[in-house]
């Protein structure tokens, strides 16, 4: 394979295709033959120029899947064919931070489809010690959901989830069905979701949520009926809007925890009560992306089929009409995950 197909976001909002060159792996890199890739929030964020535009031009995309085509050299547990996912963030593995297992705070981060280029194209170059073999029999619409639930898997890791816990909600967009569905496997109880479509909340209820609501004025009675007037033991903010996070605060319990996972603009501030913080023993803990393990676990979780991903996969488009996709996103919120389709 001498060219592929590759997507370049030249600027906010203007996706071009080029024929490139297809790449060559280094003597530690592999070679993904991209099967799908999904469109995240952060795709849309940089599609509309809120976030990374500095790295354009940019080939997008990071929630992918694929086979491996070729390796640069001998790697142990890997053949070239393989189905796989990809860790998409790159660490320079001898700083502080990716000695201790923290790849997102390493000062030499790279992140694909973000920083470097992504897999919105026929290949990608990749470190070879970041592909996981999938198992064969899961397909790939499947596999591409990995890597956004390897984001919650690391939410619920922080935010130390248990069975009998109490948990709200707000968003009930993609990553927060994902939560719906990781805390009712986890064994919280009762779920309760928040969305102002309808049509989500009602997807959050089919799949796991105990209840639901779309009237933000009457979330706050709902949660403390459901907690006998004490509050959530957990409360996860899934959609980036700093008056959400105020309102989480007033839906948790007294010693409550706080998930801050929504990614607001990057000038927003969080309120935080110090006094009734301290006093209450309340926390809070912040997750931005899935690394190392929980890519792990998010595979194990999809294999053995304990997330239901069927609302997931309605919408795909090739990958010619990526333009297109990315242009009718926000008038399809039924649609809880798009993917394009290499082949």
């Amino acid at each position: 394979m001498s060219s592929m197909r590759a997507a370049y976001l030249l600027e906010p909002g203007q996706f071009e295709l080029r024929e490139v060159p297809c790449p060559v792996p280094g003597p530690d890199e592999a070679l993904v033959r991209v099967a799908r890739t999904g469109i995240c929030g952060t795709d849309v964020h940089i599609f509309r120029g809120h976030y990374a535009t500095e790295h354009l031009p940019l080939i997008p995309g990071h929630e992918f899947t694929g086979h491996i085509a070729e390796l640069g050299g001998p790697v142990a547990g890997l053949e070239e064919g393989m189905a796989c996912v990809v860790d998409m963030n790159i660490g320079c593995s001898r700083c502080y931070f990716c000695r201790r297992g923290e790849t997102l705070n390493c000062p030499e981060k790279q992140q694909m489809g973000i920083t470097v280029d992504g897999a919105f194209a026929d290949c990608i170059i990749v470190p070879s010690r970041l592909v996981i073999p999938a198992p064969a029999k899961v397909p790939s619409n499947t596999l591409a959901l990995t890597e956004p639930l390897a984001c919650v898997v690391r939410s619920a890791r922080k935010a130390n989830v248990s069975f009998g816990q109490s948990a709200v909600v707000i968003g009930a967009g993609p990553i927060g069905n994902l939560h719906v569905q990781l805390l009712r496997t986890i064994g919280a109880v009762p779920i309760m979701v928040s969305d102002l479509s309808e049509d989500r909340v009602r997807m959050a209820l089919e799949i796991g949520a105990d209840f639901g609501s779309s009237d933000p004025e009457s979330l706050h009675a709902l949660v403390m009926k459901q907690t006998d007037g004490r509050g959530a033991d957990l409360v996860i903010e899934c959609v980036g809007d700093s008056e959400l996070y105020e309102t989480a605060q007033t839906l948790m319990r007294k010693g409550g925890h706080l998930a801050a996972f929504g990614l607001p603009g990057p000038d927003s501030k969080l309120t935080l009560p110090i006094v009734r913080t301290i006093a209450e023993e309340n926390s809070l803990s912040g997750s931005v992306a899935g690394q190392g393990q929980d890519m792990h676990d998010a595979l194990t979780l999809l294999a053995h089929g304990r997330i239901c991903t069927s609302a997931f996969s309605g919408a795909e488009y090739a990958l010619e009409h990526i333009q297109k996709a990315f242009d009718s996103i926000g008038d399809r919120p039924q649609d809880l995950k798009t993917q394009i389709v290499m082949n």
